[in-house]
């Protein structure tokens, strides 16, 4: 029988990654300027204490964050709205000077040769940012104020033993702690219907699959030189996979000489493929502008701070039909206004008097192809959810198009303070902001909150604004012209032939059908909470101890948790919520398996810009030390 372990572990638990080390350095934190003795913290991960599932130090090198390194940090400034004491310390690009100075690190000669070449426009490693988190833990612990007990294991349900919360483990294992922090972060989803299918048939068919999920936790490499290989999926985890098989291959980039947008060419080295590649838009996500250059400044026009104030008053809004509208004029405004300084002859007319009694989408549409004359500049806010407007296309005209997408990503990287797509992407990074704020306040109806926002809306934002670093972005466009990538086209579906033995890719749009032996799956496997396969939020939903947050009864795909107040004298905050209503204290949930009720807390912290995650740490950190059994320092 197992036993509940409480001497060691009678302060806090949570999960290892990003999150997990914030709480614990904000407790650390509150621990020294209170001068009590030291809080003891049992920090649990399935497979790492400091870096996490996305982090790991051990993933391959190819992998890179999507956010530039001078935007990460996991120590609060004050530009964070929180309650505790100021705890500074190193951001990414000063803890990578520091390594350069020590001339090495114990996690091997590896880091230093990266924080040699890191700077701050330039996208880090996972498993960089990963040393980096766990270095920054590692510095906590040193000076004394936490204790920290690490349990490499899965969490897999929680029980209540007195005035304690008990974390059963996978393995039997127990421990009891009067504050639990739930800090998962991007969990992952049960294998749904078509996935079980798809492994199933390869398994019969000696096929290879390669399902959907983290990229650390999968096999890509070695594809067989020559043959077709289907992959389904055009986000940041395809980009990763992508800087991975290049380096597999042995192939080399060379610049196109004379090109000045950056043109790269690719130089096969007769390992490689060809990649049959879509997703359910078809194209890419959009990059990043290259090396840290200045997009063109955003300012609105109609939706502007008052307007979504007064959005934010209200628990009614339809996205739809009041937001959607507004933030399309803006976009593009955005686009003609780049364009009639780009190429001044390919606009005309009065457009922005259009554009202001805009009242739909469809009315936006129409003045843009109003205003455009120029064919190679037409584009409509429509191409934002489906590139072909859902129109079906012949081969040529799906070539043409993919051909425009690689000029336009080429001018966006190169020029994104003039280039008309890059004005488009750096205003969709400006309002989706305001709408995670709408979000979290309640201000849509449910039905509109999961229709449109949850729906379609976030999904296009990130592919807009959360694209991958320009430097893969120009590895997949080079591979697209030298004929390893092709892409299929939209609404991309994938079935298993039973006849031919083989899994089978289709574009309705396009009309390409390909069978291949291999699918690579580069999708997330995005754990939607109704739908987890994290063992203790299941039990937690299962056993009703908590909830799904729901709007005007329309599940989101979040736990419910409560929301925090600023304040010394609030003691509680991001407490989970059981399916009765009941309010359980000593349980905190932060981050991605709550983010309908804390908006903005999935993105990493950023120096100088107010960050949820490292508020929300503060949050947790408080209520540990409002329970922690601890006396002053002698």
């Amino acid at each position: 029988m197992s036993t509940v372990e409480r001497s060691s572990f009678d302060d806090g638990d949570r999960r290892g990654g990003p999150r997990g080390v914030a709480t614990v350095l904000r407790t650390a934190t509150r621990v020294a300027v209170a001068g009590t003795s030291p809080v003891r913290l049992a920090v649990i991960d399935a497979l790492a204490v400091g870096p996490g599932a996305t982090w790991l130090i051990d993933q391959p090198g190819q992998y890179l964050n999507n956010t530039q390194a001078d935007a990460t940090t996991v120590h609060p400034d004050d530009s964070t709205p929180m309650s505790g004491p100021a705890g500074p310390g190193p951001d990414l690009v000063d803890w990578a000077r520091r390594i350069r100075a020590d001339g090495g690190h114990p996690a091997g000669h590896w880091v230093l040769e990266e924080a040699a070449a890191l700077t701050g426009a330039s996208f880090p490693s996972r498993r960089l940012q990963g040393v980096y988190f766990r270095d920054q833990l590692d510095a906590a612990i040193s000076r004394g104020t936490v204790e920290v007990t690490e349990v490499v294991g899965r969490a897999v349900d929680l029980e209540r033993s007195g005035e304690d919360t008990v974390v059963v483990l996978e393995d039997g294992q127990r421990l009891a702690a009067p504050t639990v922090v739930l800090a998962q972060g991007m969990v992952q989803s049960q294998r749904s219907p078509e996935v079980t299918a798809l492994a199933d048939f390869a398994d019969r068919f000696a096929l290879r699959y390669a399902e959907p999920g983290m990229p650390a936790e999968r096999t890509y490499t070695g594809l067989p030189a020559g043959e077709t290989v289907l992959v389904r999926g055009l986000g940041a985890n395809f980009f990763d996979v992508i800087g991975q098989l290049v380096d597999d291959w042995g192939g080399t980039f060379e610049p196109v000489e004379g090109d000045d947008r950056g043109r790269l060419r690719y130089l096969p080295s007769g390992r490689e493929p060809l990649l049959v590649v879509g997703s359910r838009r078809g194209v890419p996500y959009r990059s990043k502008p290259e090396g840290g250059r200045a997009v063109r400044p955003f300012t609105p026009r109609w939706a502007d701070e008052e307007w979504f104030r007064c959005l934010g008053e209200r628990s009614d809004v339809d996205f739809a039909i009041e937001v959607w509208p507004v933030l399309a004029r803006e976009f593009a405004r955005v686009y003609l206004e780049a364009l009639t300084d780009y190429a001044p002859d390919a606009v005309a007319g009065e457009w922005l008097a259009g554009l202001d009694v805009a009242d739909t989408q469809d009315e936006v549409d129409a003045v843009l192809e109003a205003a455009i004359g120029d064919p190679h500049w037409a584009w409509t806010i429509e191409e934002l959810h489906r590139p072909t407007v859902g129109e079906q296309v012949g081969a040529k005209a799906w070539a043409q198009l993919v051909r425009r997408l690689v000029l336009d990503e080429l001018g966006s990287m190169s020029d994104p303070w003039h280039h008309p797509r890059a004005a488009v992407n750096g205003a969709m990074g400006a309002l989706r902001r305001h709408v995670g704020r709408l979000t979290g306040g309640g201000a849509f109806t449910g039905e509109s909150l999961a229709r449109d926002v949850l729906g379609w809306f976030d999904g296009n934002s990130l592919a807009l604004a959360s694209g991958p670093p320009a430097e893969r972005v120009r590895f997949v466009l080079a591979l697209i012209e030298a004929g390893i990538i092709e892409l299929i086209g939209p609404e991309m579906l994938v079935e298993a032939d039973e006849t031919a033995g083989l899994f089978r890719a289709a574009s309705p749009i396009t009309g390409r059908v390909v069978t291949s032996s291999v699918l690579l799956e580069t999708r997330m496997s995005k754990g939607k909470i109704p739908q987890t396969s994290d063992p203790l939020l299941r039990n937690l939903l299962g056993s009703g101890r908590a909830r799904i947050h729901t709007v005007d009864g329309v599940q989101t795909h979040s736990m419910e948790a409560t929301r925090a107040e600023l304040g010394e004298d609030v003691l509680t905050g991001h407490n989970l919520i059981a399916a009765d209503g009941a309010v359980d204290e000593s349980v905190v949930v932060l981050g991605i398996p709550a983010s309908s009720t804390q908006p903005g807390s999935a993105i990493g912290a950023t120096p100088g810009v107010p960050s949820p995650l490292l508020a929300g740490a503060d949050v947790a950190a408080k209520q540990i030390m409002v329970r922690a059994r601890v006396g002053a320092s002698a």
